[in-house]
């Protein structure tokens, strides 16, 4: 089987630059992507149809805060929500990328605070309705920016229906959601304990508390008992809160304390006697085995407290000072002030017995920094228990999964401890609480539509709640309120449920738990089929990236340096579900030549394809098998295992597999092979030969692109437009090929074409590679023996001699039994069933002496590093201590260093 006639030296290069009229010299990313995003919106590419008889597919855009700016987390779950939508969308859906952001209630407010601060004023000073004004002009002046960087990128969201989470229309679906459920009683007002930042005067989720090592103290302070002489020792890291302290806690069965259970304490400075209570929750070898409790200040004692039904004190004012409740010389001290001083004066009393250093976790406010204080306070709640159980249902039963599967369980754990959601926020920025105080009866009005009077007696003295409610309650009803409900759109009907969610682990809980449990309430069916979870981005030693770090890195100057191509490619290549990824500046640059590689196959392939006639039957157009060379029906076989090999990875989520597959495919061997195959065919084989191949190299450059395009949007449509043959308009409203679409044309494709071309590619691969191992010149033209074990092998080489001369660059090519291995140098060839030994004899291409030399240091060399190795990994302290996968490389390393000694040791003895 001949893979095309040998080729002369002069034919082995890509033609000049200037064959290539089509496409120009170099890739400019700049020049292309904003023209190309442009024209790809002004012809409503992005728009999906309410109505259409296509099947649809849908992914709610997780809203981006309106104040932030793109970083690569965005990078990241906004590339792989547009390699699904352009993937579906290729593959004949009605696909629908909904994009929106988010009013980001705390956020948004401290940007426009700090700018009120450096003009002198506050909010308070302004009012509210004037603060409100000034926000929403600062978010018209600046709220667009991150949707003009998400374009950088290349999303394809349908931007018609761009929706913000104050929009009228949303705050209706706001409204009418609390309404509802405070009509059942599953939202109400009460006092909890809940995280508080002083210096905003509000409350915080979870997700805006950060927490960080701080180096502190712990104080070892002393409890007299109200009888008798006797003391209780107590270790606390805020020696302030005793003030609010309502019991001491020890464990029932610890034999220090039985007989103090249910006896008091006189609480210093404060002159309340304080219970001395048993819970089995008290860690007794911790400390002294006793633990003082303040249920108004500490999650943990409060939960205690109502289990024994303790005293509840608040000792703090909203700006974090210490209030009324505390003795009067501690009134009105901060927390840091407050702490100097009482320990000053139990050091006085003799009640300080120990201050030893102590690194602990401490809750700081995300926006401001401030540390946060759990604070006893009223404010609104969501009442959960019984949303979470249809919520846990539809992920046991199925109906909803996760991807990867591992992050069920920990959903599942989470919504069985699910606490109530503390829904109210003391900002001016957000969907304000529709309950109204009537001053005169004091009953609630809650209503959709502001009220003119009292629902209870009629007043008109009527004040609404001064509270907003949290940004993530508006979240919680993204995926149905952006559709148009509670009006039963056509949108509504095509597009819910949606198809899958794109988002970190980190708000499983915080957003995506609350989809699932208000979709299920209000539509009756869950948000979305299926949650894909996706890890951080690192910075390439595995650090976690942060601008405090000075490792973080902005995406835009990304796109602006290297294209938005080879910034998605990078990410998508090393994707796997769950997974943190490591971003290096090698890897984008690696990608950065990927898409080079590609520009200028494009080009070559162009200028190929001169005279090219597009057949009537276009992209299935069938060449006549006996005009195909071995080559053809190489790559198109190859071609039909990558379109495989990339549906069963998109289908499965397993986005790297995907892209790996098509960049093997596109770089090995369509460009660095297939082209060089058959330039001999190209520019001197027979008409008929000639454009047989033409065919076929304009049909597996169109599905090379077409195959790229959801990764690397920009440079495909680019090539795609210069193409001979095209089946759309605009690459992006191509079809996405796979096995089944291409079943007919992808039958020309021969296993036994691919066997004999990957044999011959081995064997090309192995003398170039004792080409670079022996320091012989690129161009010096060396003598080959190649030595095959079975008759198929034999033939093979043999029907494809001469294509091994010229693509090796041989003066002579014996192909035979084995004969002296001496000063020879030797590469084994296996596949499949296959062997070929390829042996180069060194003698007088090398100076053998200074190569004995050479190979000798470098085998004393790796010997060295074996044994370092062997003695990190026979220590048992770092296989212990060292993290898993240092040590898992470790031993790789090994593995690959005994394989080098060992091929070192046989060059040297052929060499001897």
């Amino acid at each position: 089987m001949l893979i095309s006639r040998p080729m002369n030296s002069s034919q082995s290069e890509l033609p000049s630059q200037g064959h290539s009229a089509a496409l120009p010299d170099r890739y400019n990313p700049q020049e292309v992507e904003g023209r190309i995003y442009s024209w790809w919106e002004s012809r409503g590419f992005f728009k999906a149809e309410d109505v259409s008889t296509k099947a649809p597919f849908c992914v709610i855009l997780p809203p981006p805060n309106v104040t932030g700016s793109l970083h690569m987390g965005h990078a990241l779950d906004h590339t792989i929500q547009d390699v699904l939508v352009r993937w579906k969308r290729m593959s004949g859906f009605n696909a629908l990328w909904l994009p929106g952001t988010d009013h980001a209630g705390i956020a948004t407010q401290s940007v426009v605070e700090r700018e009120l601060r450096k003009e002198g004023l506050s909010r308070q000073e302004m009012g509210r309705e004037a603060f409100e004004q000034r926000v929403w002009q600062w978010k018209e002046q600046y709220g667009n920016r991150i949707v003009e960087q998400m374009k950088r990128l290349g999303d394809s969201c349908d931007w018609d229906r761009l929706t913000f989470t104050l929009d009228k229309e949303v705050s209706k679906s706001v409204r009418k959601v609390f309404v509802s459920l405070y009509q059942k009683g599953w939202i109400y007002r009460g006092t909890r304990l809940i995280n508080w930042s002083p210096q905003l005067e509000s409350a915080l989720s979870d997700l805006e508390v950060e927490h960080q090592e701080v180096k502190g103290h712990l104080w070892h302070l002393r409890y007299p008992l109200a009888q008798g002489e006797a003391s209780l020792v107590v270790a606390t890291t805020r020696p302030e809160t005793m003030l609010g302290d309502t019991a001491v806690a020890v464990h029932p069965e610890d034999e220090r304390y039985k007989d103090l259970i249910g006896q008091e304490i006189e609480l210093p400075l404060t002159g309340r006697r304080i219970p001395i209570v048993a819970d089995a929750h008290v860690d007794k070898d911790f400390g002294s085995g006793a633990v003082k409790i303040t249920p108004a200040h500490d999650f943990n004692d409060y939960e205690l407290g109502q289990r024994h039904n303790l005293e509840m004190i608040n000792i703090l004012n909203r700006n974090g000072t210490l209030n009324d409740s505390v003795p009067e010389p501690y009134r009105g001290l901060t927390t840091a002030q407050a702490r100097k001083k009482l320990v000053a004066d139990l050091e006085e009393m003799g009640l300080l017995v120990e201050v030893e250093p102590h690194s602990h976790s401490v809750g700081h406010c995300s926006r401001t920094g401030c540390v946060v204080e759990p604070l006893l306070s009223e404010q609104w709640f969501v009442k959960t228990s019984e949303l979470a159980v249809p919520a846990k249902r539809v992920v046991e039963s199925g109906t909803l999964r996760f991807e990867p599967e591992s992050w069920t369980k920990t959903y599942l754990h989470w919504m069985s401890i699910i606490q109530d959601w503390c829904i109210s926020r003391q900002l001016w920025w957000g969907h304000r609480i529709p309950a109204w105080t009537c001053t005169d009866c004091g009953q609630l009005t809650v209503a959709e539509e502001d009220p003119s009077q009292c629902g209870h007696c009629g007043s008109s003295k009527i004040q609404q709640d001064e509270d907003v409610l949290d940004t993530w309650f508006s979240s919680a009803l993204w995926p149905f309120s952006t559709l148009g409900w509670p009006k039963e759109t056509e949108a509504l009907k095509t597009f819910y449920p949606t198809n899958v969610l794109v988002t970190g682990h980190d708000i499983i809980f915080f957003w995506v738990a609350r989809m699932i449990m208000m979709g299920l309430e209000f539509c009756r069916d869950v948000p979305f089929r299926t949650v894909y979870i996706h890890g951080l981005i690192r910075d390439a030693q595995g650090l976690k990236m942060s601008k405090s770090s000075g490792n973080s890195v902005d995406p835009v100057e990304v796109i602006e340096q290297n294209g938005a191509d080879a910034l998605r490619f990078t990410l998508m290549s090393q994707l796997a579900a769950g997974r943190d990824l490591k971003f290096s500046q090698q890897r984008l640059e690696g990608y950065r030549n990927f898409m080079n590689k590609i520009w200028n196959a494009a080009r070559f392939s162009l200028a190929a394809l001169e005279g090219f006639e597009v057949p009537e039957q276009g992209l299935q157009a069938l060449p006549q098998r006996s005009d195909l060379s071995v080559a053809d029906q190489w790559i198109v076989y190859k071609l039909g295992l990558t379109e495989k090999a990339v549906d069963e990875a998109l289908q499965s989520y397993r986005f790297a597999d995907a892209a790996n597959a098509v960049y093997s495919f596109a770089w090995h061997e369509f460009c660095d092979w297939y082209l060089e195959f058959i330039k001999p065919i190209i520019y001197g084989s027979s008409e008929s030969e000639k454009k047989a191949t033409q065919l076929v190299l304009a049909q597996v450059l169109n599905r090379v692109v077409r195959l790229l395009h959801p990764f690397a949007p920009f440079i495909t449509e680019e090539i795609y437009q210069k193409l001979p043959l095209k089946g759309s308009e605009a690459l992006i409203t191509e079809t996405f090929p796979t096995p089944r679409q291409d079943k007919h044309w992808l039958s020309v494709g021969s296993q036994e074409a691919a066997l004999a071309l990957d044999l011959v590619r081995e064997v090309v691969t192995a003398i170039r590679n004792i080409r670079g191992e022996n320091r012989i010149k690129p161009g010096e033209k060396i003598a080959v023996r190649l030595v095959p074990e079975r008759d198929e092998a034999q033939k093979i080489l043999g029907d494809n001699k001469g294509s091994i001369m010229t693509l090796a660059k041989l003066e002579s090519c014996e192909i035979g039994p084995a004969q002296s291995l001496a000063k020879c140098a030797l590469a084994p060839v296996v596949l499949g069933d296959l062997r070929v030994d390829v042996v180069v004899p060194l003698e007088g291409l090398v100076d053998i002496a200074e190569e004995i030399k050479r190979t000798s240091k470098a085998l004393e060399k790796r010997q060295k590093e074996l044994a370092q190795l062997q003695g990190r990994l026979n220590n048992e302290n770092f296989v212990k201590n060292a993290p898993e996968e240092v040590v898992e490389q470790g031993r790789v390393q090994l593995e690959q260093l005994r394989n080098q000694i060992s091929s070192l040791e046989a060059s040297l003895a052929r060499l001897r």
